[in-house]
């Protein structure tokens, strides 16, 4: 792109990636969610172009940009160019003081690996422009306003977790999110003498939108049914096991299953922030596995790929636990592993992998992080 010549950044933005310890896809059920922000990260810079509506976008990575006009904003048949339009076109909503602005980005998050890019990339650009035009908004504002980018957009019709770990992630931590109250607690997360470790399958979860909103209907359809019986329900997070086993019998089979799990999967939630608080890392272990059950027998959400190497770690005594993360179908598992055995554990996954699958694969280490910031 022609501007790129004369590119001059006056504001870098850092917007990173995130994993979820536990809860996945109780946000959207306004249940609880333990994320944080990761060192992997989408790093934005900005400037204006004194012009009144002209904007331009340029991905270093896909060596791709585009051009729109801040008056005529609409849906691109190009999926990531939507992330940025939805953004611009919630805080068109919300302020009138946006000009013209350029935007280069950079990204060292793998796409479609369940670290939520498109999160980073949404709450980069909102924070981005609230800086360069001092628009006043708060962080929750970008939180909620990158959300509903997301929705009206993209087409996912995804929960607040991605989003405000983003933004409100501080390093060393993790957040227990209440998504019904958007209140959170800070709990330090020390694991020694033990790793975050992500293994990457390299499958792209291209089934998680449909699927995921598919998921996202079957929880209402379970609402909506258990509802007639106790009215005072509001989503599945006021779902007991006992008020679930009263309606068993007039919900589909598939419906039950999944309002099944995310009930449980809510008080594992809650239990893994009780474990982190007492140092207690045997039972965080316990908890994802139980997670990851759920995520592949009740909520069918996994894949082949992710089931394989959750199954594997089970054979090496120094790693604690493992399931897949993400919104599902493929992505990266998180595994808890003694510092010790990380390069014996990354090798043996490996090799096994590739046997299998002949697939290469990747890993990081994740540190918890803090969101969203100026650099």
């Amino acid at each position: 792109m022609n501007f790129l010549k004369n590119f001059n950044p006056v504001l870098t933005i850092s917007s990173p990636g995130r994993i979820n310890i536990i809860g996945e896809h109780t946000d959207y059920n306004l249940g609880y969610v333990l994320p944080t922000a990761i060192e992997k990260k989408i790093v934005l810079q900005f400037q204006k172009n004194e012009t009144e509506k002209t904007c331009r976008v340029y991905s270093k990575d896909f060596d791709k940009g585009f051009e729109f006009d801040l008056s005529k904003i609409s849906i691109s048949e190009n999926a990531w160019e939507n992330y940025v339009l939805g953004v611009l076109n919630e805080i068109s909503k919300r302020t009138d003081k946006v000009r013209g602005f350029d935007c280069v980005l950079e990204s060292n998050l793998p796409l479609g690996s369940g670290l939520s890019s498109s999160a980073a990339l949404e709450c980069g650009i909102a924070y981005g422009l609230n800086e360069l035009f001092a628009l006043s908004l708060s962080k929750l504002d970008i939180v909620t306003l990158s959300q509903i980018a997301e929705h009206t957009y993209v087409g996912t019709q995804c929960g607040i977790m991605d989003q405000y770990a983003s933004v409100m992630s501080e390093a060393g931590h993790v957040i227990l999110l209440d998504c019904r109250s958007l209140e959170h607690q800070l709990i330090p997360m020390e694991l020694h003498p033990y790793k975050i470790i992500m293994l990457n399958t390299g499958v792209s979860h291209n089934l998680a939108t449909s699927e995921y909103n598919v998921r996202k209907l079957e929880c209402e359809e379970g609402i909506a049914q258990i509802q007639q019986k106790y009215p005072s329900v509001k989503s599945l997070r006021d779902v007991t096991e006992e008020m679930l086993e009263t309606c068993r019998k007039e919900l589909k089979t598939t419906v039950y299953r999944r309002c099944h799990f995310i009930s449980k999967e809510n008080q594992r939630v809650l239990d893994v922030a009780k474990a982190l608080r007492n140092s207690n890392l045997e039972r965080v272990g316990e908890l994802l596995y139980e997670a990851h059950e759920g995520i592949s027998k009740w909520y069918e959400v996994s894949c082949k790929e992710s089931d394989f190497l959750v199954e594997h770690t089970k054979k090496n005594l120094l790693v604690l636990g493992a399931r897949q993360t993400g919104g599902g179908f493929g992505g990266c598992t998180l595994n808890i592993v003694h510092v010790d055995a990380v390069a014996s554990f990354v090798e043996s996954a490996s090799v096994a992998y590739k046997n299998e699958f002949g697939i290469e694969l990747t890993y990081f280490e994740a540190n918890p992080s803090r969101g969203t910031a100026t650099l």
